[in-house]
Order: C-alpha cells, then structure tokens, then sequence
C-alpha cells in the first residue's frame, strides 16, 4: 500500500479509536474521569520478569491484544524483536509483531524511517494495544523519533491508554530527560552526564537502568542533585517497575529499585524498594511487601 495511503488509514484508525479527544478543556472534570488509565512497564534489562510480562500482556488486552515490538535500539533488530515475542507467547496475547526496522548507517547510527515505514509504523501504532521497546542503544530510539510526527503519535497514544514497555534502552526512553550513557562516571557530578529528550511517559522522575549490578549509582546522584525537582528512579538488572496513572508503582523480580531524593545541596535520600514493595512516584510514599 502506498505510503499516503497507510498516512491517511493511520489518521482515520487514530481517530476512531479515540474519537474526540483532546477536543474538551484539559480542566473538564468529565473529560478526567472519562480518560483511560495510563501503564507502564519498565524492565531495567537483564532477565525479563515473567511476572512483569505477563502484566503487559494482561494490561494490553490478554486474548485480545495487539501488541507491537519496536526494535530500534538494537544493532540486531530481527534477533531482539522475535528475543521478546518468544518471552510474549506464553502469556498467549492475541497478536504480535515487529515494527518496521530503522535503518543503520555504518557507524551503527539510525535515522528517521523512510516514507513507507514512517507510514506503516503509524497504521500499527494506531491498532496495537501495547507497544514495547527493546534493549540496545537508547539513542537509536530517540534518533528515529527526531521525527516529530512519529514521536507526538507515541504520545497520544500513551494517554489514550495504550501500555508502554521497554526493557534496558527501553526503559532508559520513559522518562523526559533521559540518560544517552555518555559522560564522566567516576565522579557524582550532574554536568558530567549526557542526557537528551526521552519519550516523557513518566514525569518528575529520571530513568536508570542495570542500575546496581552496572554501578551507575554516580550518574543518577549527579542528576538528580542537578535537578533536585526530580526524583531519580534506578532499576536494576532482571527487576521491572509496574506504573499505573504515572505515579502507583509497584516493584516485581529479583533486584531493587532505588528512589534518589534531593534533600537540599550535596543530601539525598535514597529508598530502596523489593519486590512486592510500591510506591506513590508523586507523594513519595513507601509501602511495605506484603
């Protein structure tokens, strides 16, 4: 199918599936009640937990869900997309795929889909009901959302109620500012850690990932000193953190997530949270496993 046709199929499934929204006040009391609850699985690589998994799926629809693989940020992104539908299939979801694949220049550098995938990437977000990124090089993500179109698209669909999970680079893209790996680590210094634009699906808080097995504690601390309006989230490795509504957080698998809050200059408060605990991400609550 052409290109300007899959564009305007994917406008035509975009608005039936959402019809209306975003034409109301954003302050219509009726409009907040009427808005699907947003969820997020954010897996902090290594091990994917079965139990993290199979809420995606469970959250996408369980028998009826379509759910989408998105492999950009891997340098093999066959081998990582059917990596992640094997783990898939035993939590039976009613359909899944691969998104199309972003091209890599030599230096392993992706660029912006071409006209044909652009569109195609389009017509499958607006039918899928959860969509995942896989692990590799968070950069990559963020390099083929350059295009704005693609990136507004993941967006909307996240406030509509799509679930959204990413494992590693794919857990690294949830937050706004989001950590590219680049910088100087031997030192707790926030100037020193490159960030860019992340997707933003998860607000007030900055994403780590293979947080306590990698050591990344320096990069986090720095961060969050920097921006102490923020609460840093590091997820370890084989360990998910499960988010409803952008803020009820329960943890699941084998590691911790640390929660790092600015105190004051150069005074952070670090929570550790287990499996079974939960956390409110906007009161900063901490409730013991049950």
């Amino acid at each position: 199918m052409p290109a300007t046709r899959l564009r305007a199929l994917a406008l035509l499934l975009a608005t039936a599936v959402a019809p209306g929204l975003g034409a109301a006040p954003a302050n219509d009391p009726a409009l907040a009640d009427a808005l699907p609850e947003t969820r997020l699985v954010i897996v902090g690589g290594g091990e994917r937990p079965s139990e993290a998994m199979a809420r995606f799926v469970l959250w996408a629809g369980g028998a009826t869900s379509r759910l989408l693989v998105v492999p950009w940020a891997s340098i093999e992104p066959k081998e990582s997309c059917a990596a992640i539908l094997e783990e898939l299939r035993p939590h039976a979801p009613g359909a899944s795929s691969c998104a199309p694949l972003a091209r890599l220049d030599a230096q392993g550098r992706a660029g912006r889909l071409d006209a044909e995938s652009h569109a195609r990437f389009l017509v499958e977000l607006a039918t899928s009901t959860g969509v995942f990124f896989t692990g590799g090089d968070q950069a990559r993500i963020m390099d083929v959302l350059a295009d704005a179109e693609l990136l507004r698209a993941i967006r909307e669909r996240h406030a509509q109620g799509v679930v959204f999970g990413g494992t590693s680079a794919g857990a690294a893209v949830m937050s706004l500012r989001m950590i590219t790996g680049d910088g100087d680590f031997t030192v707790i210094d926030g100037d020193k850690v490159a960030v860019r634009e992340g997707l933003g699906l998860l607000s007030g808080v900055i994403v780590d990932q293979h947080f306590i097995k990698r050591q990344r504690e320096n990069r986090l601390f720095g961060l969050v000193l920097k921006h102490p309006n923020e609460r840093g989230v590091g997820i370890d490795e084989d360990t998910a953190l499960l988010v409803t509504a952008g803020r009820h957080a329960e943890v699941v698998g084998k590691g911790p997530v640390l929660l790092v809050d600015a105190l004051g200059p150069d005074k952070l408060q670090v929570t550790i949270l287990r499996s079974g605990q939960s956390v409110d991400l906007q009161s900063r609550t901490v409730n013991p496993a049950q």
